[in-house]
């Protein structure tokens, strides 16, 4: 079931960032965000666990996606899809019309999700993601 993250879920948010980033953000600035009021963040509960999150932003009438984990143990489940699906019906209902989102060029199974949700590769940022250094891809969905 996908739902609005509650405070009581960021620390299994936390957790799901070091189990899935490189450099995962700190529940601090998880919390931050959180209550700043500028993100939005779904979950995605599994038998009332905490099985993945998506974290994004509208400014502008555009939409940008920051943060998509799902539980190494739970992927392949469809729960990437339903958190992007979930996000999409939100801002298209706040007159989002663009949504973006980076991407480090070796998630070959990112980018696939993220292709069969109408996004399309655009640009590249030569060496954006650190440990290990890799490019991103930019990525647009546009006309959402």
């Amino acid at each position: 079931m996908v739902r609005w993250m509650d405070e009581k879920d960021l620390d299994a948010v936390a957790e799901l960032e070091q189990l899935s980033f490189s450099v995962p953000w700190s529940k601090r600035l998880l919390e931050q965000g959180f209550l700043g009021g500028l993100d939005y963040y779904l979950i995605m509960e599994q038998e009332g666990a905490v099985a993945g999150y998506l974290n994004f932003r509208i400014v502008a009438g555009e939409g940008e996606i920051e943060r998509v984990a799902v539980h190494p143990q739970m992927r392949g489940r469809g729960f990437g899809r339903k958190l992007m699906e979930a996000m999409e019906e939100f801002a298209v209902s706040k007159g989002v019309t663009d949504m973006t989102l980076d991407v480090r060029a070796g998630n070959k199974r990112a980018i696939n999700l993220y292709e069969s949700c109408g996004f399309v590769k655009e640009a590249v940022r030569k060496d954006y993601y650190r440990q290990p250094t890799e490019d991103a891809f930019i990525m647009w969905h546009r006309g959402i």
